[in-house]
């Protein structure tokens, strides 16, 4: 049995609209994009032109630090536009799918018959290492440093977050053989829950597996790190998605590059929350056209309610996003008292409202903040959802401060925005403190450099 970790602080939200474990089928979205932004911490260059014929697997952009860095297109098909905004800054490349596919032929590979450098170019030549993101500064991994360790979460803990293990029946070969592209690089550890019981993730070979059990944040790469092995100055270690282990997967079984994931459509104004197949970058409209409310304002979110990020309806799917959310925008509802007013149909936190009494009731939650930002930061109230051996409230502030070495001492090292987000959900006073983290590690990183 793997070695099982018991988290106490946390905080699981319990939301109505969780996907019903199965596949439905969606129609060809058409267009694919994708956006650099989605790639933190890379300046691009754009290495297509519009109107050009990319193939599945072709680069779009490359990183100017390290131009060995391939951002491949998901389709093959036509550049239809390379939208820019201030400052030539790239925002999104569009490629329009044709009708029959045509893929860069990458050849097969067996990771156990390779070196560590192989693997690494292969997954630079294919796009795969863009999925690879590093701690500090929670970035795209720098492919010239050598991390310590390469940590992959199993499983998501997030409000109405999709089932790893759906996702993986039928792909337990190319899961096994991606963690053992992995483990070529550096030892790699796999996070699982005791929940779970495929054989692909309780037995995984050439991984050192570690269980957690607790509330959410338990699945963040992050916390998992900070009880496993934690980051300490001058140390790197790389982490990669579950779904992208697979992507690495079929790129050695296949020779092909194939960026097809199994997203959970979620949320409250979804009328049939289920899952489906989407390649990276695709377009939205097809996947709520027909399945969401009408009778109300909407916000359609590419992730989850706590790090997600808003999009248009005809918005297109994140680059790491295995997860769609629907709720209410909220902008129409008006309450007598406002927060003041008792209430059993709401969750909060805190005892004013009765939601601590409801035990596992399902909420409706929309997309109002419920008050205004104050210049203060109520002590002791992240403390009680942050599981990591640092303290939050006292980081958050020397971030505000621009203090550095107080900064450092506090374990910025550790830390991405999405380990805050429960943090800035149970904030009193409205702090955005995910952007705030974010701040930091970018104000820390061009110190370092």
């Amino acid at each position: 049995m793997a070695n099982v970790i018991k988290l106490r602080k946390g905080l699981d939200i319990n939301l109505k609209g969780k996907a019903a474990e199965e596949l439905v089928t969606v129609k060809e979205p058409g267009f694919y994009s994708l956006v650099p932004d989605d790639f933190t911490g890379i300046t691009p260059k754009v290495v297509v032109k519009e109107q050009e014929y990319v193939m599945a697997g072709g680069p779009l952009f490359i990183d100017k630090n390290h131009p060995e860095l391939n951002f491949v297109s998901p389709v093959s098909g036509v550049v239809t536009s390379v939208e820019r905004g201030a400052r030539r800054k790239v925002l999104n490349i569009v490629v329009e799918a044709a009708t029959e596919q045509d893929y860069e032929e990458f050849g097969k590979m067996d990771p156990s018959k390779m070196n560590a450098e192989e693997v690494k170019a292969a997954l630079l030549k294919a796009g795969m290492f863009a999925f690879i993101r590093q701690r500090p500064y929670d970035v795209i991994a720098d492919p010239t440093v050598a991390p310590k360790a390469i940590f992959v979460s199993a499983f998501d803990s997030n409000p109405l977050a999709p089932n790893f293990e759906f996702a993986l029946k039928g792909e337990e070969k190319n899961f096994q053989t991606g963690l053992d592209a992995l483990a070529k690089m550096a030892k790699t550890y796999l996070s699982i829950s005791v929940k779970q019981k495929s054989a692909a993730l309780t037995g995984a070979k050439n991984v050192t597996i570690t269980a957690f059990d607790g509330p959410h944040p338990a699945g963040n790469v992050g916390v998992q790190i900070n009880h496993i092995s934690p980051i300490v100055k001058g140390e790197t270690v790389w982490t990669i998605g579950a779904e992208a282990v697979i992507f690495i997967g079929r790129l050695m079984n296949t020779g092909r590059v194939d960026l097809t994931r199994t997203v959970a459509v979620t949320g409250s104004e979804v009328l049939k929350p289920a899952y489906c197949k989407l390649k990276v970058g695709a377009l939205l409209t097809n996947v709520f056209k027909g399945n969401v409310t009408t009778d109300k304002d909407l916000r359609y979110i590419s992730g989850n309610v706590l790090t997600g990020k808003k999009v248009s309806p005809n918005g297109y799917l994140g680059a790491f996003d295995s997860q769609l959310t629907v709720i209410p925008e909220g902008d129409e509802t008006h309450e007598m008292l406002g927060w003041i007013m008792p209430r059993f149909n709401q969750f909060s936190v805190s005892h004013s409202y009765f939601s601590w009494l409801m035990g596992k009731k399902e909420y409706v939650i929309d997309a109002r903040v419920k008050g205004g930002e104050r210049h203060m930061i109520m002590s002791n109230e992240y403390d009680r959802v942050f599981p990591m051996d640092i303290y939050p409230e006292y980081l958050v502030k020397a971030i505000i401060a621009g203090d550095i070495d107080r900064m450092e001492a506090l374990g910025i090292y550790e830390v991405a925005p999405e380990d805050f987000a429960l943090c800035e959900f149970v904030c009193s006073s409205k702090v955005e403190v995910q952007r705030i983290v974010r701040a930091g590690l970018d104000m820390l990183r061009a110190e370092m450099a």
